[in-house]
């Protein structure tokens, strides 16, 4: 209880924090010029969201996302004509990554985050660049072939996601006494599932792909369900902050245009990738070809069958 109180206070002063270093940085002139004035354009990465941002076998974080926010950085370092600006990434979880961005600690996310309407009151986001929704992970030897079949069992689910919301609605609609358990991230929620904690994991069905994917035994699991919402990942930035964004949409839209997007996915989603050399065989969903070929119009925020 003491550790958990503990972890509370720091939340609550890390909220503080960050809203009055938010204001601090609107207030002095916005993200170009924070770049430009300390010669570092920081990015925010996850270290288990494959293939989007993780890290590899030297801890250097890799993936399609960070891909793409490097290209991002390439941008802004034309724009500022500073061919030595510095990269820093910074690593970010699902409960960290929005209050570290808007506190000003980072300018960029690039990992596996939603695009809601609900976080659209705190954060803005760049085009549309994976199409996606919360399906669940099981063991093959646990008979769960839907959703209704976790009555009254245990599920794990990661802090800080709309799956989570997704999974505790689809609960409470149907009635069905799940016990819920949280973890910090993804690889510890796929471990709760892997030793029997939990029977089931709701989360992206591309992440889940990814865990068993990577699993010491693939063999012995399997997603199921229909989607219990649909979510569409974008890279987040700071709110109200025109320039910026402008400059990010304009990066992202011309790799679009280009058709530069299709070889970075072919090379995350369609080939072997690090560390142990998995192919995902993922072929371009036909929303995410909508959202390449519209990137100024890709719905974001509908999030389809529950409310995000």
């Amino acid at each position: 209880m003491k550790r958990i109180t503990s972890l509370f206070t720091a939340l609550i002063a890390g909220v503080a924090l960050t809203s009055i270093s938010g204001a601090a940085l609107a207030q002095d002139g916005g993200t170009l010029k924070k770049i430009r004035d300390t010669g570092v354009i920081k990015i925010g990465h996850r270290d288990a969201s494959i293939p989007f941002s993780y890290l590899d076998d030297s801890q250097k974080p890799i993936g399609y996302g960070v891909d793409i926010c490097l290209k991002i950085a390439d941008a802004i370092k034309a724009n500022l004509k500073m061919p030595n600006l510095k990269v820093e990434f910074v690593p970010v979880t699902s409960q960290t990554r929005i209050p570290i961005l808007t506190g000003g600690n980072i300018d960029v996310e690039c990992g596996s985050t939603t695009n809601s309407i609900e976080r659209q009151k705190q954060v803005a986001f760049a085009p549309t660049y994976f199409m996606t929704g919360t399906k669940i992970v099981v063991k093959k030897s646990s008979g769960i072939k839907s959703y209704d079949d976790l009555k009254g069992k245990t599920v794990v689910f990661t802090q800080g996601t709309t799956n989570e919301r997704a999974m505790k609605a689809y609960n409470d609609e149907k009635k069905l006494g799940i016990n819920f358990i949280p973890s910090k991230d993804h690889a510890e929620s796929f471990l709760a599932v892997e030793t029997g904690r939990a029977v089931a994991f709701p989360m992206d069905d591309i992440l889940l792909y990814s865990l068993v994917a990577s699993a010491r035994n693939p063999g012995d699991y399997v997603v199921v369900g229909e989607f219990l919402s649909d979510d569409p990942y974008a890279i987040m930035l700071r709110k109200d902050d025109a320039e910026f964004k402008k400059l990010v949409d304009s990066t992202v839209g011309a790799m679009y245009k280009s058709g530069e997007i299709n070889k970075i996915y072919t090379k995350w989603f369609q080939s072997k990738i690090p560390p142990k050399g998995i192919n995902l065989n993922f072929p371009m969903s036909d929303g995410l070809k909508e959202a390449v070929k519209n990137p100024n119009d890709t719905g974001v925020g509908a999030c389809g069958k529950m409310k995000c």
